[in-house]
């Protein structure tokens, strides 16, 4: 089969950073369904990993993990799909990626593609998507309700960050299945008016003190706060804004958090990493086939959008290498997408 990988981490610029290769075709067994790949999306955790995990010498490490197929073969445990499902998945960090025309996926961690979508529009969502309903629902715990149910709850989210491939299905989501109060950041007219369309009730800049703009809402203290990038930078203004038993939830890596100002008004501080589930095969795995299998339902009555940026034409080397280094010099908006082999 065609796939792309890497046999040493090396700057994107190199053309050995990504190559294609051809490897042999895998084989279900057990719980796994063997998914033919239309289409890929890329995320950071890309050219993290292929900076930082080089494989063993003579081996090629392939990567990627966002993505819609076709199930071609199922293992002997498996049990809720068959040969012929459209699927998306995110998948599991410590195997062989997406970047291939063919790969194994624990069923646990897939969904049925929503039907609305194309291929390149449903391989933008599942790994922010996951990400944006763990945060929401397993660390923040906001109430979920009806999407025909229009109450308000008492809680208010911070979302900071919100214009990103997170923040953009995050908001999405708190919208469509919560009652809560939705405060955005954005800092350019574009990202303001991208992150009120998606469902903001009220959005702050970023790039001003975040306290004096929030008290000027005249909506009460911030009950949760979704930190989706520079959590060192804003964490004192959260600790100011939120109130008491108060809720932050980040997903980037702050080098250093002084957590004992947390105590003062009993704040919770939770870090989401979507692939804990799989890496340390979870008893609850299963959660997120129910969870993409609700954002796909939710997709197809018309409450989520896809967040697909910008298409890059086939699966491919060079084509791979491009979107990396778009994600690395911070140029994309949306999610970037690429179809076929």
């Amino acid at each position: 089969m065609k796939a792309i990988g890497y046999k040493q981490s090396l700057p994107i610029n190199n053309p050995e950073s990504l190559i294609d290769v051809t490897l042999a075709q895998p084989i279900a067994t057990g719980r796994d369904l063997l998914i033919k790949v239309a289409a890929i999306a890329v995320n950071p955790a890309d050219y993290k990993v292929r900076l930082n995990m080089p494989p063993a010498d003579g081996e090629v490490k392939v990567i990627g993990w966002d993505a819609v197929g076709e199930v071609i073969a199922a293992g002997d445990k498996v049990s809720q799909f068959k040969p012929g499902d459209l699927v998306y998945y995110a998948g599991d960090i410590t195997r062989s990626g997406s970047n291939a025309e063919y790969q194994l996926v624990d069923e646990r961690l897939v969904g049925f593609k929503p039907k609305s979508l194309s291929n390149a529009e449903a391989a933008a969502l599942p790994l922010t998507a996951i990400t944006a309903w763990e945060l929401l629902f397993e660390h923040l715990t906001i109430k979920k309700q009806s999407p025909t149910s229009v109450e308000k709850s008492n809680e208010v989210i911070l979302v900071v960050g919100a214009a990103g491939g997170v923040g953009s299905i995050f908001v999405q989501i708190a919208k469509a299945i919560t009652g809560a109060t939705i405060i955005a950041t954005a800092s350019r007219e574009s990202s303001s008016d991208w992150v009120k369309k998606l469902g903001a009730d009220y959005v702050v800049d970023h790039t001003k003190p975040l306290t004096a703009q929030i008290e000027a809402l005249n909506i009460g203290p911030v009950t949760h706060v979704a930190s989706l990038n520079s959590t060192d930078a804003y964490f004192e203004s959260y600790i100011e804004v939120l109130a008491p038993f108060g809720k932050i939830a980040m997903i980037d890596d702050p080098e250093a958090l002084d957590v004992t100002k947390l105590k003062l008004k009993s704040l919770s501080l939770h870090w989401e990493f979507m692939f804990a589930r799989s890496m340390f095969n979870a008893a609850d795995m299963q959660e997120q086939s129910r969870l993409l299998n609700r954002v796909a339902d939710l997709v197809d009555q018309g409450y989520i959008q896809t967040t697909l940026g910008q298409h890059m034409g086939e699966i491919n080397a060079a084509n791979l290498r491009a979107a990396h280094e778009a994600l690395e010099a911070g140029r994309s908006i949306g999610k970037i997408v690429l179809e076929g082999f």
